[in-house]
């Protein structure tokens, strides 16, 4: 894959040529992971492409303990799942309209897999 933020735009007007960034991504970095934390819940996320399953999104999500009440423990966390062929996640990515038109694929994963932005907790 080269350097260039917009390769994968390029590549998203062509099956076969975003089939091919999509593997050569997966080959060069293997899987991606993010994680998005803020004090009370967590979502961590990874990304592979598996030969049988296509992409392989897995989130795992959780609550936080807090400090205070030392018998209050956090519920175990939740882990989620998800294969798409290449070219269903083409189509999800050709059919969503993302507000920054600067997002990396890495942003897009992250996307897909509904990781919530650093910047939307500051919202609130």
């Amino acid at each position: 894959m080269t350097n260039s933020n917009n390769d994968w735009k390029e590549a998203l007007n062509s099956p076969d040529a975003f089939k091919d960034l999509i593997t050569n991504y997966f080959k060069e970095h293997k899987q991606l992971t993010g994680s998005y934390d803020i004090p009370s819940y967590y979502e961590h996320y990874t990304v592979t492409l598996d030969s049988h399953d296509g992409i392989v999104i897995t989130l795992v999500t959780g609550m936080n303990q807090t400090g205070g009440s030392g018998n209050v423990s956090a519920p175990l966390p939740f882990k989620q799942r998800e294969s798409m062929s290449i070219e269903d996640f083409r189509n999800l990515i050709l059919h969503k309209k993302f507000a920054d038109q600067d997002m990396s694929l890495a942003d897009v994963f992250q996307t897909v897999a509904g990781v919530p932005d650093a910047s939307d907790d500051d919202n609130n």
